[in-house]
């Protein structure tokens, strides 16, 4: 589950919140102002959220290597037409 608490009420109840995290696997957004700011969530969720974001970089990395060189209208135009042939392949 997903809650939201204030920053000053998450002070507060630091040791709480992290239990509910820890313990039921629960996230916790973190507003400042009305905005959120942070999120707590449990470390192994952690840990594949930076697994996975280590992974785009590499393959976001690959994806620009391969077009080094190309207009970039001509690379837009290429990627634009691999997503709609691979959208139309799933219906």
């Amino acid at each position: 589950m997903i809650t939201e608490t204030s920053a000053v009420a998450f002070r507060q109840n630091l040791g709480d919140m992290l239990n509910q995290v820890h313990y039921r696997s629960d996230s916790i957004v973190i507003n400042k102002d009305g905005k959120p700011i942070a999120a707590l969530v449990d470390a192994r969720l952690f840990s594949r959220i930076r697994r996975l974001q280590n992974r785009f970089d590499e393959l976001s990395q690959r994806l620009a290597q391969s077009f080094e060189g190309i207009p970039v209208d001509e690379g837009m135009a290429e990627i634009d037409a691999a997503v709609m042939a691979e959208r139309q392949a799933k219906h």
